[in-house]
């Protein structure tokens, strides 16, 4: 509302040089700025930082904190040789709302990337990453650039977001993770106001963000979500979407698309494994245009799956570990489908096996570690049931328990000098004497 109020333009001094000396890092962001902006001498905060960002270079403190260059608050005046700065026959022309609306803001992609921390966001590859499952469909369709939304669901740590991610990582499309809430709302999705650099400015969500750049959005645990994410609908459908904070439409660039994954069918969760998952909304699953159900990985990929996380952290030559693990994980998986047992071992929680073998050395020692999560009963079948998987795991245990009850039952007696002294005492003088005693652990002394 104060753009509203006609206000003539402060003067900030009385006089300004007409020439100046840049150094070569200071010339740089002059000419970076004049390419990225062709015909202006003032630039907002945010595209100061759009120049910084574009040409990796830092923060210009010599020009925002400079009042020389300071036109008004968060706009700055670039140096040039004939007019540096700002001059003190600044004119005083009223400026309106109108005009500050008719120029756009060109910068709120790249204001919002400051706050994600980088301009590329395609994800490195993992060593540690075996294709199965989705991972060839996805493929297919990430490499289309087709706007075609996909819904992974199953059950959790069978490597849905890993997947997602290391397809486009395979392709070299930027991924955009956005972890599903219950408190997830439009603002976090679409974008807010925030403050950055002392001033409050627009920043885009990573929705947006998303959309612009033609990236791959992906919603985790989508199933989350409460009606607060309605307002994905026009997302979901590949068309414009309306920010209502700033009155504009942002429409997605080519090859965006939106993948989503989740425990349930966005039917909610009777099991009571999932905690705080909902029933969607019909018309927003609706709009999703295929869903397809991941399982945990065959046995085969599995194995390669550990193996190759054994060999990360540096552990070699156990490979019968890692098979030992795959085939107890899927005997405990299989009693699950029956509906005898009510827990299972994910993909997941093997990782962690190997990590904590990588720790302990020990193989009984990092399966017991990563149970204790389960309940007492629970932790000790499972336990007792690797032990029967794996042969050299019993047998090395076995031999460490020989060891110890030997070591009980052996002769602990050692030998042990300890002065006795005798003194007798005469009229003439006292005489001592030393004797030598041989105790054992079991003397009284």
């Amino acid at each position: 509302m104060r753009e509203a109020l006609s206000t003539p333009t402060r003067t900030l001094q009385t006089e300004a040089p007409t020439t100046m000396s840049l150094t070569r890092l200071q010339q740089q962001f002059v000419d970076a700025a004049r390419a990225a902006y062709p015909n202006r001498t003032d630039l907002t905060m945010q595209e100061v930082l759009a120049v910084c960002q574009t040409a990796g270079m830092n923060l210009p403190q010599w020009l925002t904190n400079d009042r020389q260059y300071r036109v008004k608050r968060g706009v700055y005046r670039l140096p040039t040789a004939e007019a540096p700065a700002v001059k003190a026959a600044v004119a005083t022309a009223p400026k309106t709302v109108a005009a500050a609306v008719a120029e756009p803001r060109k910068t709120e992609v790249d204001a919002s990337l400051a706050f994600m921390g980088g301009a590329s966001l395609v994800p490195a590859k993992l060593p540690t990453y075996v294709p199965f499952g989705a991972h060839a469909d996805l493929t297919k369709v990430i490499k289309s650039r087709r706007f075609y939304p996909v819904y992974i669901t199953g059950l959790s740590g069978n490597g849905k977001t890993t997947t997602v991610e290391q397809a486009c990582a395979e392709n070299g499309r930027e991924f955009f993770r956005v972890n599903i809430t219950p408190e997830t709302c439009e603002d976090d999705l679409l974008g807010g106001f925030r403050l950055l650099n002392g001033e409050t400015v627009w920043v885009d969500g990573p929705v947006v963000v998303a959309m612009k750049r033609g990236g791959i959005l992906l919603l985790d645990e989508i199933d989350l979500g409460t009606i607060k994410i309605m307002c994905l609908q026009p997302v979901l459908e590949g068309k414009r979407v309306f920010i209502k904070k700033t009155n504009t439409w942002v429409a997605p660039a080519e090859g965006f698309n939106v993948i989503a994954t989740g425990n349930t069918k966005g039917r909610g969760d009777d099991t009571g494994k999932f905690v705080g998952t909902n029933c969607m909304n019909e018309a927003f699953l609706d709009r999703i245009g295929e869903t397809v159900e991941q399982d945990y990985p065959p046995e085969a990929v599995e194995v390669k799956i550990v193996n190759a996380n054994l060999k990360a952290v540096g552990v070699v030559g156990q490979e019968t570990f890692a098979t030992a693990l795959v085939k107890w994980a899927a005997s405990i998986r299989k009693t699950f489908a029956e509906g005898e047992g009510d827990e299972v071992i994910t993909t997941r929680r093997l990782v962690q096996a190997a990590n904590a073998y990588a720790i302990y050395g020990d193989r009984l020692k990092a399966v017991e570690k990563v149970t204790t999560r389960f309940d007492a009963v629970t932790k000790a079948a499972f336990i007792d049931l690797y032990k029967k998987l794996d042969a050299e795991a019993t047998a090395a245990a076995a031999a460490e328990v020989a060891e110890a009850e030997r070591l009980a039952q052996a002769p602990t007696a050692q030998q042990v000098t300890l002065p006795n002294t005798v003194t007798t005492a005469t009229a003439a003088t006292t005489t001592t004497t030393t004797t030598t005693a041989t105790a054992t652990a079991n003397c009284p002394f």
